[in-house]
């Protein structure tokens, strides 16, 4: 049968050896992608800083004079080993995925792979499309709102000027790319339930008002306190959640399809036995 598991049973001792080796391997695509990307550290710190400079001409100021200062002696290396863990995570992530899938897939029924393999291409892509507008509309736009609150001199004022440091930087991009790359998770976890059973079309309709509170609360949680970025986050939230409910609804009617189907080949069947 084509729903029959393809692996005999093995003893705990060789699922361990076999995690083991899943384990190696994907430690070894981090660490390999790790040593390039710290080797390029400077140069991909670069790349990100490019919003704050899109940020810095938006607010109108004097694109020469922006700079991003440390204070401390070892505080721009480890900003580097971050960047490089960063981008090692990134660049290894396919073959951490297909070491997970490789170790999980033995155990699904063929149907349930060729159900898995979907949200395995895209988990990530929409992770990339978070990021994406991470990189290029709201990290410039929430430097924007921060830069804008700057004080120039003037009779009976002082200077009060943002001078951001490397690693609270890093911190607040790597931040939003991880805030924004899980909540575009949305429609794959809830798709995933509703395959399932444990969630329906219906049942996410009337949750509404409290995934729109909820989604908020995530991101006041998980963003910068400013309002900028906490509403930046949450509205595509609620976008992803009516499309998760949508989703859900051509799961349940492809699987009444399929239900009504096996139906009329039953009846069928047992007319032509009866023949």
């Amino acid at each position: 049968m084509s729903s029959e598991l393809e692996d005999k049973p093995q003893p705990l001792i060789e699922h361990l050896i076999e995690l083991r080796t899943r384990l190696i391997w994907s430690l070894v695509a981090f660490f390999g992608a790790f040593l390039v990307c710290f080797g390029f550290a400077k140069q991909l710190f670069n790349v990100l800083v490019i919003p704050y400079k899109w940020a810095v001409t938006w607010a109108g100021l004097d694109l020469a004079k922006a700079e991003l200062i440390y204070t401390a002696p070892q505080e721009f290396f480890f900003t580097q080993i971050k960047v490089a863990a960063f981008g090692a995570t990134v660049i290894a992530f396919p073959v951490i995925a297909t070491q997970i899938y490789k170790f999980v897939a033995p155990g699904l029924y063929k149907n349930e792979r060729a159900a898995f393999l979907p949200f395995l291409v895209a988990s990530p892509l929409l992770f990339l499309l978070g990021a994406t507008l991470v990189y290029f509309f709201f990290t410039p736009m929430v430097m924007w709102f921060f830069l804008a609150m700057q004080q120039a001199p003037g009779e009976g004022e002082v200077a009060i000027s943002l001078m951001p440091k490397v690693s609270e930087y890093l911190s607040l991009i790597m931040t939003l790319v991880l805030s924004f790359g899980l909540v575009f998770q949305l429609p794959v976890v809830t798709t995933l339930l509703a395959r399932v059973g444990l969630v329906t079309a219906d049942g996410l309709a009337r949750k509404r008002k409290f995934a729109i509170v909820a989604a908020f609360v995530v991101a006041a949680v998980l963003t910068p306190p400013d309002p900028l970025s906490q509403i930046g986050l949450a509205l595509p939230a609620i976008l992803l959640y009516e499309i998760s409910i949508y989703a859900a609804r051509v799961i349940e009617k492809k699987r009444a399809s399929e239900a009504s189907s096996s139906e009329v080949a039953a009846v069928g069947d047992g007319e032509s036995g009866g023949a």
